[in-house]
């Protein structure tokens, strides 16, 4: 048993040596996606072009905010002077349009939701295709976009948003 527990421990050394050999050619990098979002000029563009197209639609939702809050402070000003009949059509006609306030506010954030996406989709692509470049060019065997703790010395999100800007 302990001749086979030897040869196991001996295998497993060797073993280990030609890992550690073959681990130094072995080139890795690592992009950091949230880094790309937040400073690459394409991403800066998308969420330019993102606010322009939405800001009007945001405006509204904003004015009407305002309106539905102006109608409900009155109401609660005006309650207690108002007849059993006039208070519940007031408060029907403010239930109403709550209701018609939240339908556009939730339609509007499923369209910037839904348009956010297709954006950041096409920096996606425009970054992969970057790095595939990247990693031809520079000889990488492993390229990863997310990792819980990346030594500096690998991450190559800078070379990325670099390449990112310079092309058009």
């Amino acid at each position: 048993m302990k001749k086979l527990s030897r040869q196991f421990l001996l295998g497993s050394l060797v073993a280990l040596a030609g890992f550690a050999a073959t681990a130094q050619e072995f080139k890795v990098g690592v992009v950091n996606l949230d880094r790309i979002f937040r400073e690459a000029n394409t991403a800066k563009a998308a969420q330019t072009k993102l606010e322009q197209e939405f800001s009007k639609r945001e405006k509204e939702i904003t004015d009407l905010a305002n309106q539905l809050k102006t109608l409900s402070d009155k109401f609660e000003r005006e309650a207690p002077t108002l007849s059993e009949g006039q208070r519940n059509a007031r408060q029907k006609q403010l239930l109403d349009q709550d209701r018609e306030f939240q339908r556009k506010r939730r339609e509007f954030q499923e369209d910037l939701n839904a348009r956010k996406n297709e954006e950041l989709q096409l920096v996606i692509e425009r970054a992969n295709k970057v790095v595939k470049a990247l990693a031809e060019s520079e000889k990488y065997d492993l390229i990863l976009q997310e990792s819980v703790y990346v030594n500096p010395r690998h991450d190559i999100t800078d070379k990325v948003i670099k390449s990112l800007n310079a092309s058009k």
